[in-house]
């Protein structure tokens, strides 16, 4: 698990939850594969599709949002600047959709 058993969250089932949100969204199919077989093994099917629908669901709110190029306004610009840098989020081809200065 991605170091997801290092971290407690508090919720049940939280470190296989965990690995599987973090192989869902940026792994590899082994990854993913692993992660889902160890979230299948606590819980029930109803209860791993509706993980894997809120994981589709805030996967594809934004990439809607990052192709619509939803525009950052000036209080949010000004206040995420220092955020924005050291996170260097510019390296994201995604981040020509959003002005960079207020």
């Amino acid at each position: 698990m991605n170091g997801a058993a290092a971290r407690d969250s508090g919720v049940v089932h939280g470190p296989e939850l965990i690995a599987f949100a973090e192989a869902a969204i940026g792994g590899d199919d082994v990854s993913l594969a692993r992660a889902r077989s160890a979230l299948r093994a606590v819980l029930t099917p109803e209860a791993y599709v509706e993980v894997a629908a809120v994981i589709a669901a805030f996967s594809v709110v934004d990439r809607i949002a990052d192709a619509t190029g939803i525009p950052v306004d000036e209080m949010m610009l000004a206040m995420s600047g220092e955020v924005r840098t050291a996170l260097r989020l510019e390296r994201f081809a995604s981040s020509a959709n959003t002005r960079q200065t207020a």
